[in-house]
């Protein structure tokens, strides 16, 4: 659970700015979007090899681009 602790003098706008930077660096937000509806574990296989091709052609295309220079 993330949680933040108010310094002396803090106000609550900066408070807020820390938490939602905390809550962002945590990745609840995505956790929970992606949680909001069942998925069956055939789309979560295919999302995840989606995923994982789509990091593959990145990382060739920039190796490719690398060699060009």
């Amino acid at each position: 659970m993330t949680s933040v602790v108010r310094h002396q003098g803090e106000s609550f706008e900066s408070l807020h700015r820390r938490f939602k930077k905390a809550v962002q660096q945590d990745r609840i937000l995505s956790q929970i979007r992606r949680r909001r509806f069942y998925e069956k574990p055939s789309q979560d296989r295919k999302r995840r090899a989606a995923k994982k091709l789509r990091k593959s052609r990145k990382s060739t295309y920039k190796d490719i681009q690398r060699s060009w220079r």
